[in-house]
């Protein structure tokens, strides 16, 4: 009998995929990893032995015959993808329009199993207006496939799931697409069908019989800290009942490891860095002091763009701005009104601070943190589009390069580790001696492996009766509902990793 899942790494780095899927009581089939130092991540902690990147003959013939060859008969297909363009001509059609994207490699797969369901992950920007037309290929293909598949996008983040169903202080908005194998299904009602998921969507209600109702079960464990996430001072834990979980009351404490440990290693802030933050922070006072009972600007303060309303409208009359698209427009003359109502102190504060010398992202503030105190209570990001600050809550999404969260009020980044609970990884879980630089990335392209057991278990539980009417669709249903509505305890299993008293 072929085992009920197979994973198939394109592009989710670390895979919180087969870490979810797997504890479910399937095993991974095949992994195939592009990167070859986090394949090695996936020998050493689940003892799988990838095939390799099939990605690197992928030209007008797609996958080598010898990968796909290798593919095994398998129940549900789980994959991570990045969003390629596809032709735009619209003289092509099916396979040929997407020969030679990573998403050729996998409708492979798909036509010579048909799994029972697909389990894709993308992405968020999959799900805008500028792919439109991917979306319609991918769409379009698995439903001439015979899939019953949701024409609206599915996305599902860590931080809109309660922590007793695996979720974590971290947006992580990712496009999930959920399709199960009807060749019996009518094409007419494909596009009644909704999905599993939408940014806005907080869980949970429970979930309805067959699934157990989790308010029934203990919190899960966080094996990191050896507590129980329920027992925590969070109030997003406090939870006495469905219904009573909000994102907003995360607490990205939680998540810490304690000062001392050595696992902080390399965190720390440079001289330049705390410059930065404390000469905005000195602005954010100062604002606040002179604009007592007033919010904070909610759009990007860009030093660079003050200068007075009047100075802004003649050069307006001159023409230097008739090629400014309006979005931008609108933030000079929003950053024109404020330095003209603030002028004098934001002139000696720019001049104090030497803030003119600081980089030019550096020279930029967009402030998230709603009444937080002030800059150092916040969580920082270092962006491109300048510092990003919001209230310590949940933390933005990990990135694949150099953007590691500033944890304020412990003045230093996100370690590892603490990225890593973030992703759903318990500290069995082992990176090795890679440099941190690399782990930062692997957990960057990484998939939360809360959000992928949900979006399994909320796919399943929409798609139950068709499911019901194939073998392999009874064999996938019936590990997630088996499954505990927490992966924790399931994925510190798979490590060795002793269970939470």
């Amino acid at each position: 009998m072929p085992q009920p899942f197979t994973y198939v790494d394109l592009f989710a780095g670390i895979g919180g995929f087969h870490a979810a899927l797997s504890a479910m009581g399937g095993r991974c089939a095949y992994a195939v990893e592009i990167d070859p130092q986090a394949a090695l991540v996936y020998q050493r902690n689940w003892g799988l032995d990838p095939l390799g990147d099939i990605t690197e003959d992928t030209g007008d013939q797609g996958a080598s015959q010898e990968v796909s060859s290798a593919v095994p008969s398998h129940d549900l297909l789980a994959a991570g993808f990045p969003c390629q363009p596809f032709s735009k001509s619209g003289a092509q059609r099916g396979m040929e329009e997407v020969r030679g994207t990573l998403f050729f490699n996998i409708m492979q797969v798909v036509r010579a199993h048909h799994p029972a369901v697909l389990l894709l992950e993308n992405v968020r920007n999959l799900a805008g207006p500028r792919h439109r037309h991917e979306w319609e290929v991918i769409i379009r293909m698995l439903r001439e496939e015979g899939y019953r598949v949701s024409a609206t996008p599915a996305v599902l983040s860590p931080h809109q799931i309660p922590p007793r169903l695996g979720g974590r202080p971290q947006v992580r908005e990712r496009v999930f697409i959920t399709a199960t194998y009807d060749p019996h299904r009518d094409p007419t009602a494909d596009d009644l069908i909704e999905p599993i998921a939408t940014p806005r969507t907080v869980f949970p209600t429970p979930f309805p019989e067959p699934f157990p109702d989790p308010t029934s079960h203990p919190a899960p464990p966080d094996v990191a800290s050896g507590t129980r996430l329920g027992a925590t001072t969070s109030a997003a834990s406090q939870e006495t009942g469905a219904g009573t979980f909000s994102p907003s009351r995360w607490r990205i404490e939680d998540i810490l490891l304690e000062e001392g440990d050595p696992r902080l290693a390399g965190t720390a802030l440079s001289a330049e860095e705390a410059q930065w933050i404390d000469a905005w922070d000195a602005w954010v006072q100062e604002y606040r002091h002179r604009h007592p009972g007033t919010r904070l600007p909610g759009f990007p303060i860009w030093v660079d763009a003050w200068v007075t309303s009047e100075e802004l409208e003649a050069r307006i009359d001159a023409g230097e701005h008739d090629a400014t698209p309006r979005w931008k427009m609108t933030f000079l003359r929003k950053n024109a009104d404020l330095y003209t109502a603030n002028e004098q102190w934001c002139r000696q504060w720019l001049r104090d601070l030497g803030v003119q010398q600081f980089p030019p992202t550096r020279r930029k503030l967009e402030w998230q943190a709603q009444d937080t105190g002030c800059l150092w209570d916040c969580l920082v990001h270092l962006r491109p589009s300048g510092l990003r600050a919001k209230a310590p809550t949940y933390v933005p999404a990990l990135v694949a390069i150099t953007q590691t969260s500033i944890v304020g009020p412990r003045r230093r980044r996100l370690a590892p580790r603490e990225t890593a609970r973030l992703q759903g990884l318990p500290d069995a879980f082992s990176f090795g001696d890679q440099p941190q630089a690399v782990t930062y990335r692997q957990l960057g392209n990484a998939v939360n492996v809360g959000a992928a057991w949900n979006a399994l278990r909320l796919h399943c539980q929409r798609d139950r009766e068709v499911l019901l009417g194939t073998d392999a669709g009874r064999r996938v249903l019936a590990a997630v509902e088996a499954a505990p509505p927490s992966p924790d305890d399931a994925v510190a299993s798979l490590l060795g990793a002793p269970a939470a008293a």
